[in-house]
């Protein structure tokens, strides 16, 4: 039997939101640069940026095969065209198959008499390993058109977790997708916790709803942060009023400063450009809520 201490637990936290721009990638790196060393996975696959802050230098890149593609083989092909008929995406025209139209179904595989049609993998995209200065990173970008995102998420995921296991790190910190779609999904399940960043929107707080939904269907403890929230005191208080009702977790708020979009702007985390600033203040002490609650969870 192989001992379990051959494989030390590594926690995985996940920075999600329900929609784009609310900041989440921000506050992630934030946390990377508050945490100081820690390992880090970018599972925003489709648009990742986390790099543009964390600005890190890629040591090993591979390419990812997640998707597969029909191929004829044009010896075998008698050109009966029952694949081009029944091929619903328009992709089969014997004996060449359009690699940006085949979705990849196998229907012509499965149809063709003469077994001429294989399935191939095709690129995806790519997975990269790198260091940044607060401690190792994967990161990946999926190529255009492309799908099977959660495929890729769940090995950048795997590699970030297997990093911090090799390395010593006792957590990986990740950006995961907005939405709730396949990639979030693949980002959320079986970690450790799921730190929502919202918005005091109408907007906001109905995807925000619907990411914490998920997280529990999931049965993945959850946190919520408020960023920008004294731009609508109202909706500030449905949102902390609906977490109480939910018993989840409120780690803080943000306000709206122009400091961190300074920040942005000069490709840094916001406590490397304001150590001192208030909202570097208040980040610290979300990060620090959020440890608390995370070894609470493991107690």
């Amino acid at each position: 039997m192989i001992s379990r201490r051959l494989f030390p637990p590594v926690d995985e936290i996940t920075i999600v939101s329900g929609k784009g721009g609310t900041g989440k990638t921000t506050i992630c790196a934030s946390f990377a640069a508050i945490a100081g060393s820690i390992a880090m996975a970018d599972c925003d696959v489709d648009a990742s940026d986390l790099h543009i802050l964390l600005q890190p230098d890629v040591a090993k890149t591979e390419e990812f095969r997640g998707s597969d593609t029909a191929v004829i083989d044009k010896d075998l092909c008698t050109m009966c065209g029952v694949c081009e008929l029944h091929c619903r995406f328009d992709a089969v025209h014997p004996p060449v198959i359009d690699d940006l139209a085949c979705e990849g179904c196998g229907l012509c595989k499965h149809l063709c008499p003469e077994g001429a049609v294989v399935m191939k993998k095709r690129p995806s995209g790519h997975i990269h390993t790198s260091r940044t200065r607060f401690g190792p990173m994967v990161h990946a970008r999926l190529l255009p058109g492309e799908g099977h995102s959660g495929k890729l998420v769940t090995e950048v995921r795997r590699r970030a977790v297997a990093l911090a296991r090799s390395e010593g790190f006792g957590a990986v910190l990740i950006d995961g997708s907005p939405g709730i779609g396949c990639p979030v999904i693949a980002s959320l399940t079986g970690i450790s916790l799921g730190i929502v960043v919202a918005e005091p929107t109408v907007t906001g707080v109905h995807d925000m709803s619907r990411v914490l939904d998920l997280l529990t269907q999931l049965g993945v403890p959850s946190a919520v942060i408020i960023n920008k929230f004294d731009i609508n005191a109202d909706m500030t208080h449905q949102i902390m009023k609906s977490c109480g009702i939910s018993k989840v977790q409120v780690l803080g708020v943000l306000p709206f400063d122009k400091t961190v979009t300074e920040s942005m702007v000069a490709a840094t985390t916001m406590p490397e450009y304001a150590p001192n600033h208030r909202i570097t203040g208040a980040l610290t002490r979300m990060w620090q809520n959020a440890i608390h609650m995370d070894r609470s969870r493991a107690q």
